[in-house]
């Protein structure tokens, strides 16, 4: 029996298995909810079709995730972050079983009836990128570079002669072109770095998503100046690490991050889900 009070809160898409029905059996999601598989049509006992495709599911209270209820709790960073993590966890756990297509946080329907047609109507959509997804998995790759640091004391040392000391505007200004150029060639460092880095890496995969550099906390004491993700074959994820390493260990003056398995969020992307105004309501992208 459909349950139909609450709504229809939808993590991903994925397989559906029953394999990975089990796997979900005693997962629980946002606000605390069993978390199931709705597939494309309601399942006949034991029945399992194969190349089917199920949203991946759980049930929330309308009153905490109506439309006014969400756009204040957007607002609530505690909250957000509650949630994310929660969406986050489903995901990663569908990933450790099967191929998971992550859908955005706070995707949301009215009942499971009108996340079923969403789910038919888009099929093609997300048939297309479970293919693509298939026995990948997305990998992080950073670079860094070292700030210059602040410039020194405007105390100058002696010049060449040895009679006199140049003014402290003077010394400032030396030390700022000496830090500059010092920065420069960071610069053309991290430059050399990330075309090899592509040279190296497009020999595993051809697909790439560029993210914006991180800033400030995210990117710590140094500057970050490539944010990359790749999409590679869970085949040759070793050899993938261990190019990139001994890549990374030939470099001067920068460091090479490399993170993952992830789930495929910057290879999800699908096209909207394009269902009646009143079906569905969605919170921002992750």
């Amino acid at each position: 029996m459909i349950d139909r009070e609450g709504l229809t809160y939808v993590y991903a898409v994925a397989p559906e298995t029953s394999k990975l029905r089990a796997a979900l059996s005693d997962v629980r999601g946002v606000s605390g909810g069993l978390v199931s598989l709705l597939g494309e049509d309601v399942p006949a006992e034991g029945a399992e079709r194969p190349g089917s495709l199920a949203f991946v599911t759980s049930r929330v209270a309308q009153n905490e995730f109506d439309e006014r209820t969400l756009k204040a709790r957007f607002e609530d960073l505690g909250w957000l972050e509650e949630v994310a993590r929660a969406h986050h966890e489903v995901v990663q756990t569908i990933a450790r079983h099967d191929t998971v297509l992550p859908l955005r946080l706070a995707t949301l329907y009215e009942n499971d009836d009108r996340a079923r047609r969403a789910l038919a109507t888009q099929r093609h959509v997300f048939a297309e990128r479970i293919a693509l997804l298939q026995g990948r998995s997305e990998w992080g790759v950073k670079l860094y570079i070292s700030s210059a640091g602040p410039p020194a004391s405007p105390e100058g040392p002696a010049d060449p002669g040895g009679t006199t000391t140049l003014s402290p505007g003077k010394a400032y200004l030396q030390r700022r072109r000496a830090q500059h150029h010092v920065q420069e060639d960071r610069y053309r460092s991290a430059q050399e770095a990330a075309r090899r880095i592509e040279v190296l890496v497009s020999r595993y995969t051809a697909h790439r998503v560029r993210h914006p550099a991180q800033h400030g906390e995210l990117a710590g004491p140094e500057e970050n100046v490539l944010n990359d993700a790749y999409l590679v074959p869970d085949d040759l994820t070793e050899s993938f690490r261990t190019a990139l390493a001994a890549l990374a260990a030939d470099l001067g003056g920068v460091r090479v991050e490399v993170t993952g398995p992830w789930a495929p969020y910057s290879f999800a992307m699908p096209p909207p889900l394009e269902p009646a105004s009143d079906d569905v309501r969605q919170g921002p992208a992750r």
